[in-house]
């Protein structure tokens, strides 16, 4: 387990930047990653994140977005120091209010009409359609592992939902396709005396732009296909393309982004639960979110 290096990576960052010494206050810290504000002698402040990998690339996907011209903090300088990423950035201060539903849309909007980078992974049909399959190895790591044993109902739901994979996945470039953030909630949109801004970079993709807006209201409720159509209306209403009404998969829009969107999830949990946390503690809570997503996969996608 690799200590947390911030202190160093923080004290290179300084350097880069000509600082010597800064006070630093946690905002929001955890195993993977932290955000601190940094106060500098002269009173000046900024914004110092670090994160280990998978999340250590943000630095590049926020400089390309600010490059084409989407609204994000600026990285004033990044380092990465075994295997974490640092960076100092800038403080946007306190935000004026919440993001609501129509500063969602109009940030989509944005997002998702700037023009796709060579950079980021893509997730076109053929990546999405081998998510149950990609979510099955992980299974049989953990299992070789001792871990999981009690999970066949997993296992079962994975299966069915392989083999309903290629017609489901159908319609998965279709418009809007291009960036997609991927932790698209109100608290990843920050709105703020200068307008808003979107953060937390940290796994954007070229993508179904469908499961930024499937992910807007978040997945601790159930799914709400009915408020997800208001939603995508509302979209398509501030600019965004009328495609993203359109069915696909045999499948209205709003049940194929809520139902790929969870499955998307569930490969990520089950990816961290064996790779990036690789912690046996952890085993129930993941077990039990990967069941009620996987619960929800099957309803969504009519399997």
């Amino acid at each position: 387990m690799t200590t947390n290096p911030s202190a160093e990576l923080l004290d290179n960052l300084l350097t880069a930047t000509g600082r010597t010494t800064a006070v630093r206050e946690k905002v929001r810290v955890w195993s993977m990653s932290g955000v601190e504000r940094v106060t500098f002698p002269d009173g000046a402040t900024a914004i110092f994140k670090y994160a280990k990998k998978p999340f250590d690339s943000e630095d590049q996907a926020l400089r390309l977005a600010r490059t084409l011209g989407v609204p994000v903090a600026q990285v004033h300088t990044s380092a990465v120091l075994d295997g974490w990423l640092g960076m100092l950035m800038e403080d946007l201060g306190p935000s004026v209010r919440e993001a609501d539903d129509l500063d969602g849309v109009a940030a989509a909007v944005v997002l998702h009409g700037t023009r796709t980078a060579p950079p980021l992974p893509v997730l076109h049909q053929e990546r999405l359609r081998t998510l149950p399959t990609r979510a099955l190895e992980h299974l049989g790591r953990l299992r070789k592992a001792d871990r999981w044993q009690d999970a066949d109902d997993v296992a079962d739901a994975l299966d069915g939902i392989a083999q309903a994979a290629e017609a489901r996945s159908a319609g998965a470039t279709l418009e809007p396709f291009g960036w997609v953030h991927s932790e698209f909630h109100p608290t990843s949109l920050h709105i703020g005396d200068r307008g808003w801004r979107l953060l937390d970079f940290a796994r954007a993709f070229t993508g179904p732009g469908l499961l930024d807006l499937a992910s807007w209201h978040g997945t601790i409720e159930s799914p709400h296909p009915v408020r997800l159509r208001v939603f995508l209306e509302q979209y398509v209403t501030a600019g965004g393309t009328p495609d993203a009404l359109a069915p696909r998969g045999g499948l209205t829009a709003e049940n194929w982004a809520l139902g790929w969107h969870r499955m998307w999830a569930v490969e990520w949990f089950m990816e961290q639960s064996i790779r990036w946390i690789n912690d046996p503690a952890t085993d129930p809570a993941y077990i039990k979110a990967v069941r009620r997503h996987l619960t929800d996969v099957l309803h969504l996608l009519e399997i």
